[in-house]
């Protein structure tokens, strides 16, 4: 178990080279994905395809926060972690769901506003620990 602590949980946070592109190009293709999505869920996006788009979006997500995991687990307990969690369940449902498409695109919308423009204390804080969480002892 504390391999595996330790492998979660770095003492310091790790990156890679040229990590910040990549963070970059995969926002870029985050926001693209976003806006197809908008476009197919908040107008008649029958003849649009969408869904593409959404997995776009799913995708380049994921690979942000795999990445943001791979830095320092600890994002998995920080409130801004467990939001992202929250959303990728939000957009899931839409393939089970669609009806409730539009709605469910926009409560991603407001968390992602919340979270993305939160002060530290919020972004950082710990529901597991009831308080702000930088590192774990």
């Amino acid at each position: 178990m504390g391999k595996f602590r330790s492998l979660l949980f770095p003492e310091s946070s790790r990156s890679f080279p040229g990590q910040r592109w990549i963070n970059i190009s995969l926002r870029t293709l985050h926001l693209i994905g976003l806006s197809g999505t908008g476009y197919g869920f908040l107008s008649d996006g029958n003849q649009f395809n969408w869904k593409a788009f959404l997995l776009l979006t799913i995708a380049s997500g994921t690979a942000m926060m795999l990445i943001s995991i791979w830095n320092n687990g600890i994002w998995l307990l920080q409130l801004r972690g467990q939001i992202i969690l929250l959303k990728l369940v939000l957009l899931g449902l839409v393939f089970v769901q669609p009806q409730f498409h539009a709605a469910l695109f926009i409560s991603v919308l407001v968390l992602s506003g919340f979270i993305s423009h939160a002060p530290g204390n919020t972004r950082y804080y710990s529901v597991f620990h009831g308080r702000r969480i930088d590192s774990i002892p």
